[in-house]
């Protein structure tokens, strides 16, 4: 792996990816921020040495770099997952690369269910702690003790001062930014009411299909780290309805603005 992160960071540093400071990955319906940017440099993920291709139909698949209030930045425009058929050290290569290249300070944004009844379909949950249900690590693998510690820590996998930044944003933007736990499922089936009561029971406010396998490479890697989610839907096993995935597309754009707002403030104070 080592080899082919020198390869992805060398053939990135010679396409102008130079010395980014925040790194960004954007979930399902959240790639408006990319016209608060000030684009630099992109690349597609299929011209990119050794990176997987996003397969996601509303994920688009561009690694971008550029400045947004003042910062660098190298976002990910669309996400991989476990359920495309990739590996988690395939779903995590693009942080580690990230790292490799500079920054300090992963942020990364999700659609997810509501599974605390008390939060509403278009409102953002920011995550304080997750549950990891995908069956695996990212670590799990032959040679991880070369990248970081083996034994990584996860009592605060979210980086407590910047959660504190983004209570304060929410609260001085009158957006409402609940908190609580995500659990990260493999997917890509939805949950069964009976899935939504187990969840309930060991303490998740959220579900997904992301962000956990990142955050936890992140944590390997010694970045700071924070995360919202859009809640999409309102997962109540007593009175549950078929999912309708556009109108989960549609309900995330909604909530964007205010996940940009959320995004941009932070990056300012960083």
């Amino acid at each position: 792996m080592i080899k082919y992160i020198t390869e992805t960071t060398e053939y990135l540093i010679s396409k102008g990816f130079k010395n980014p400071e925040i790194g960004i990955i954007l979930g399902t319906g959240l790639g408006q921020l990319i016209d608060e940017i000030n684009i630099l440099h992109e690349v597609s993920y299929n011209h990119i040495p050794n990176f997987p291709t996003a397969t996601v139909e509303f994920h688009k698949g561009k690694l971008i770099f550029g400045i947004l209030e003042n910062k660098k930045v190298i976002v990910m425009q669309g996400r991989f997952h476990v359920y495309e058929g990739y590996s988690l050290q395939d779903v995590t290569y693009p942080v580690r690369i990230m790292k490799k290249l500079g920054i300090h300070t992963l942020l990364v944004s999700n659609a997810a269910g509501a599974i605390n009844l008390n939060f509403k379909k278009g409102q953002l949950m920011l995550i304080e702690d997750h549950i990891n249900l995908q069956g695996s690590s990212p670590l799990a693998f032959k040679g991880v003790e070369h990248l970081g510690e083996r034994f990584t820590d996860m009592s605060a996998p979210y980086n407590l001062d910047i959660n504190s930044k983004f209570k304060t944003i929410a609260k001085n933007k009158n957006i409402t930014l609940h908190e609580g736990v995500y659990a990260s499922v493999v997917g890509p089936q939805l949950e069964t009411r009976a899935e939504y009561r187990m969840l309930k029971t060991i303490g998740a406010d959220a579900v997904g299909m992301s962000t956990v396998p990142e955050i936890i490479v992140a944590n390997h890697l010694n970045l700071k780290a924070a995360a919202v989610s859009v809640l999409t839907d309102e997962c109540d096993p007593t009175n549950l309805k078929p999912i309708d995935i556009n109108e989960i597309i549609a309900m995330a754009e909604k909530a964007e603005p205010h996940m940009i707002t959320l995004f941009k403030e932070l990056i300012k104070n960083l």
